[in-house]
């Protein structure tokens, strides 16, 4: 079969290569593949920045944005054939972690886990993939088209549990909702601070296009004006901030609402300086009883939690976050600079 490959640490070795047919043996799910979403990190291994091929082996199946369909399914997995499905992507460490132990594998202390796509287990960029029951997530039938999001979604999912989680500390009753940056993430954080009835703001430095279309259409308003003034104006109670621009995320950790909290799910890249006034920083930090903290991947509760919210949305709306679909032989497509309109490109499997 086909798949979308990669030689971990060499630029430029992205390919379309045949790869071996996978085997289900008693134990796995055989899954045929629909669609597979293209994000930030699948261009930084594909830039040679990072990654790690399967014992053994010089190529790395890529792609961790999945969706499928069950073609067959050991007996007693509770799946059957037909079923839509995503697989969980991180696996937890062998040893394991006190984490990794209790199915909080996102949060895995040691950093002995995989991760498919990325971490030492191929990807679901093929034809074809097989997975454990354990780590694949039944969709509802409706998500065909736009299931691919799932697993941005879970990423937002997390961010949510750990935000109401941390607030339990206190009284909670937040009103307003502050994303800066309008990419997927972005996007599908509004749309479940939209779920919760939040008052949701976007803000993205485009001032026209999809965009302001979708965050409207989400029923949320659109800013593409100076964060400290929007931040300033709204004092958000709650920021999820994915645009990973060190200037952005230090500014809303400094104008948020009192008792704010601050949720990164952006990842800066290193190298790049910032002045501030570190004292002013730690100062508001602690008078205000703010919190600031970082949220990545996602554990089975939180797949959980991102299947029922998509299956919630409006479909129609979760379209127009997949702005462009290209086929296998097209992929590559994806990995080269796209129009700065794009939200998610995806690669058309089936």
């Amino acid at each position: 079969m086909r798949a979308l490959t990669v030689v971990p640490g060499t630029a430029g070795s992205l390919a379309v290569t045949d790869v071996p047919d996978p085997d289900p043996g008693d134990t796995h799910l055989l899954v045929d593949a629909i669609a597979l979403g293209v994000c930030g990190t699948d261009r930084e291994i594909t830039s040679g920045e990072y990654g790690w091929a399967p014992e053994g082996r010089e190529r790395l199946v890529l792609g961790h944005e999945s969706l499928g369909r069950v073609r067959t399914a050991p007996p007693g997995s509770d799946f059957t054939a037909g079923d839509l499905v995503v697989g969980i992507v991180r696996h937890p460490d062998p040893v394991p972690c006190g984490a990794c132990a209790r199915g909080e594998w996102d949060m895995c202390r040691n950093g002995q886990y995989t991760e498919h796509g990325i971490k030492e287990i191929d990807g679901f960029g093929s034809e074809q993939w097989t997975i454990e029951p354990g780590h694949a997530v039944r969709l509802d039938p409706g998500l065909a088209s736009v299931g691919v999001l799932m697993e941005p979604t879970t990423v937002v999912a997390k961010a949510w549990d750990h935000i109401e989680r941390i607030n339990q500390r206190a009284w909670f009753d937040p009103r307003t909702l502050l994303v800066t940056g309008a990419g997927p993430i972005g996007l599908l954080a509004a749309l479940l601070g939209q779920q919760r009835g939040l008052d949701v703001h976007v803000l993205d430095r485009v001032t026209s296009g999809i965009k302001r279309q979708v965050v409207e259409e989400l029923g949320a308003t659109y800013h593409s004006g100076p964060v400290e003034e929007v931040t300033k104006a709204l004092l958000p109670e709650i920021v999820i901030e994915a645009t990973g621009a060190t200037q952005v995320a230090m500014a809303v950790i400094a104008t948020n609402a009192h008792a704010g909290t601050v949720c990164l799910t952006g990842v800066s890249p290193a190298g790049r300086r910032l002045v501030i006034d570190a004292g002013a920083f730690n100062r508001n930090l602690v008078l205000e009883n703010d919190v600031v903290f970082g949220s990545v991947n996602a554990n089975r509760r939180h797949y959980e939690q991102a299947a029922d919210a998509l299956s919630r949305a409006d479909n129609a709306w979760l379209e127009r976050l997949i702005t462009r679909r290209l086929t296998l032989d097209r992929a590559h497509e994806a990995f080269e600079p796209g129009d700065h309109d794009d939200i998610k490109v995806v690669v058309d499997l089936a």
